[in-house]
């Protein structure tokens, strides 16, 4: 009996000591946890409004950079980033999010001043498959959209992902060959920003 409560008793100090090992680390690095999240966060800002930044630039480096030349503002339900030089507009990046096809996937688009043109677009979460899904954050697919309006002719709101070698509108790209699932989940989610970006554009005109 005795040593079943010894037992016992040494399994529940062994058990608190390691929780409080294994807590203690955990509490001590969660500001340096949240301070990168918040500086890779800063850094996709930056990169997708054309921001100059130093390749090995430091967490302060980067948020200094992006104090000193991007507002974040609201508009509605809308959070803008908004590139300002000699108090002129650059560009403007706005982030959207959504499901993949294996996990969430968030990134920003960035636009020019008057929220028509796509000037650039990051994908800096996806957890998509990598030679498929995963090029949606390749260079070579990113530079799709630079250029291309938010509307169709007709003035539809919504980005459109064809299939490789379709004839494209002006707000219609070409989709990853092999990753058609994902593409869909892409047009989905930036379709629905975009309309959000319209009825804002279109409330500010009145």
């Amino acid at each position: 009996m005795k040593n079943n409560v010894y037992t016992l008793v040494f399994a529940a100090v062994l058990g608190t000591v390691c929780a409080i090992v294994l807590a203690v680390p955990s509490v001590m690095l969660e500001p340096y946890r949240r301070a990168n999240m918040e500086a890779d966060k800063v850094r996709n800002i930056l990169g997708v409004l054309g921001v100059p930044v130093e390749k090995n630039a430091s967490s302060q480096q980067l948020l200094d950079s992006f104090r000193s030349v991007v507002k974040e503002e609201k508009r509605g339900t809308l959070s803008l980033y908004r590139y300002l030089q000699d108090g002129e507009t650059m560009a403007v990046a706005v982030p959207f999010s959504g499901p993949g096809v294996w996990g969430p996937v968030e990134g920003f688009l960035s636009l020019s001043p008057d929220l028509r043109t796509i000037r650039g677009i990051t994908f800096h979460k996806h957890e998509e498959t990598p030679g498929l899904g995963g090029e949606i954050a390749t260079e070579s697919f990113r530079k799709r959209f630079i250029g291309k309006t938010l509307e169709s002719v007709s003035g539809k709101a919504g980005i459109r992902i064809r299939p490789p070698g379709s004839p494209l509108a002006d707000n219609e790209i070409h989709a990853i060959t092999g990753a058609t699932m994902t593409c869909n989940k892409v047009e989905v989610m930036l379709t629905a920003v975009i309309q959000r970006i319209k009825e804002e554009r279109n409330e500010n005109v009145k």
